[in-house]
């Protein structure tokens, strides 16, 4: 029963490390809290500047509806005609209003004003985000107008949205936070503990304490997987408490999803420890690993976006996977039967990293 003395070694290593300690304890509460309220696409507070050339009563009407709904953020009202590109330029405004009377033959014509959206398309997503919230406001009050009047449309439109109902982009990001915290934490600690024995010359102890490989990578390995699991919890607790988001499926399969990503995290962090010679060597390669992984995950970016030359890159990445099937669950509350190919694949890439990592781990201690 030796590896259980190599298990406490390994988790005294950690507690004597103070930075660690922090990393295992506060980071994942921290930045559940600060990423969910960063990662997020909902777009609030646009500063907008209005231009105000129309003497109709609709003009003003719909101006209050823009000031009130929450979403935008109006910087000035000007009766006076201004250069709208030199005000994008400038940057104290995203988006830029211009109402002006329609006219026809020296008289204003209809009860509404041309209305004109100039935006600044630097951040593109931004832009079509807010062009769809004008668009929406200017069409809701047409709309209103409209049944004052007595008119009843002829076709009326109505939007069923599952799921996600209120369009919150934190409940969409929230799950994905917690895989991408998971992810963080677990494998940077892992790249790293092979590399301190070889700093620290303790390597030939372990090698020489008649314990068999797979109990030394059984007793690197398993503290980790147990801080990872503790992290889950913890970044679970606080993202589902602190912002709200639902859980609709059963966390147990949540549970099963993360062991088995765990375990393809866990060897591939054993990988970067054996083949690094230093631990900030171990800590780039990570780094590079991680984002390379976010970027492909899906979590930011639709997966639909990606070039078909990186596909195959897609296809072995084991953060996308894992993010989908925690979204199933939180999000469509499915259960196993619905998501059991992403589980199988993520399985299977975790059997084939764990089958390399334990190959290379058996090459560096018979050396």
């Amino acid at each position: 029963m030796k590896i259980f003395y190599l298990i406490k070694k390994e988790f005294l290593e950690i507690i004597r490390q103070r930075e660690f300690l922090f990393m295992i304890i506060l980071a994942p509460i921290l930045q559940s809290i600060i990423l969910g309220y960063i990662v997020t696409t909902d777009i609030k507070n646009i500063p907008v500047g209005i231009i105000d050339l129309s003497s109709k009563k609709a003009t003003v009407r719909i101006i209050n509806r823009i000031s009130s709904s929450g979403l935008f953020k109006i910087k000035y009202i000007s009766k006076v005609n201004r250069d709208v590109v030199n005000e994008l330029k400038r940057g104290q405004v995203k988006v830029v209003l211009l109402f002006k009377d329609r006219i026809k033959s020296g008289y204003t014509k209809g009860n509404y004003p041309d209305i004109q959206i100039f935006l600044d398309g630097v951040d593109s997503n931004s832009s079509r985000i807010a062009a769809g919230y004008f668009n929406g406001i200017l069409k809701n009050h047409i709309m209103n107008d409209l049944r004052t009047s007595g008119a009843v449309p002829l076709v009326k439109g109505k939007s069923l949205i599952r799921f996600n109902p209120e369009l919150k982009s934190i409940n969409y990001m929230g799950p994905g936070i917690v895989a991408l915290l998971l992810t963080i934490i677990t494998l940077f600690i892992t790249s790293i503990s092979l590399v301190r024995e070889k700093e620290q010359q303790t390597m030939d102890t372990l090698l020489i304490s008649k314990l068999h490989p797979y109990e030394i990578y059984i007793g690197k390995a398993l503290p980790m997987g147990i801080i990872g699991i503790i992290n889950l919890f913890v970044g679970t607790l606080v993202t589902v408490l602190w912002f709200n988001i639902p859980v609709r499926g059963n966390l147990i399969y949540l549970f099963i999803s993360a062991v088995i990503y765990l375990a393809a995290i866990l060897s591939y962090g054993m990988i970067i420890s054996v083949f690094s010679t230093s631990q900030q060597q171990s800590l780039f390669f990570s780094l590079f690993s991680i984002i390379t992984f976010i970027l492909l995950s899906g979590l930011f970016t639709p997966l639909e976006n990606i070039p078909i030359g990186l596909k195959w890159i897609v296809k072995i990445n084991p953060l996308g996977y894992f993010i989908r099937i925690i979204r199933e669950i939180f999000l469509k509350g499915n259960g196993i039967e619905y998501f059991y190919g992403d589980l199988l694949s993520l399985g299977l890439i975790a059997f084939v990293i764990s089958s390399i990592s334990i190959f290379n781990f058996k090459r560096l201690i018979s050396k």
